[in-house]
C-alpha cells in the first residue's frame, strides 16, 4: 500500500493485516492483549523521548537522519496504538467521533484555568 494520508480505519487495517502474518507468534487479538500493548507503545514514546534528549529539536527539524529516526519512532508508537484500538475493538467511527467531541470541547477549554486547579481538588 502506497498512500501519503492514511485514514484511522487504513491504519487499523494494516494493522490487522500484520496480525495475519504474524497470529502464531504474536498475543491474541483479544481485549486483554491490549495492555501490553499500551506498556510498548509508551516504551516507543520513550524511545522518541530519547531522541529529542539526545539529539534535540532542532536535529529532528533540520537533519535528515535524525529526523527520519523520530518519524520512524513515532510510527511505532502509532503502531501500537492502533493495535490497542483493535484489540479494544473501538471503530473508527467510535474513535473519530470521539475525537471530534474532544477538539470541540478543547477548543474553548481554558488550559490555564484548567491546569492551576487540577491538583487543588483533593478527591484523590
Amino acid at each position: 500500500m502506497s498512500k501519503e494520508n492514511l485514514s484511522v480505519s487504513e491504519m487499523q487495517q494494516m494493522q490487522f493485516d500484520l496480525y495475519e502474518v504474524n497470529k502464531e507468534k504474536w498475543n491474541d487479538m483479544e481485549p486483554n492483549a491490549a495492555k501490553n500493548h499500551m506498556l510498548y507503545m509508551i516504551e516507543e514514546i520513550g524511545e522518541c523521548i530519547s531522541i529529542i534528549k539526545k539529539k534535540g529539536i532542532d536535529a529532528i527539524m533540520e537533519n535528515p537522519e535524525v529526523r527520519g529516526r523520530f518519524v520512524e519512532e513515532m510510527t511505532d508508537v502509532q503502531n501500537y496504538y492502533m493495535e490497542v484500538l483493535n484489540r479494544l475493538k473501538i471503530t473508527p467511527e467510535e474513535f473519530s467521533k470521539a475525537y471530534i467531541d474532544k477538539h470541540n470541547t478543547n477548543m474553548t477549554r481554558d488550559y490555564v484555568a484548567d491546569n492551576k486547579n487540577k491538583y487543588n481538588n483533593k478527591t484523590f
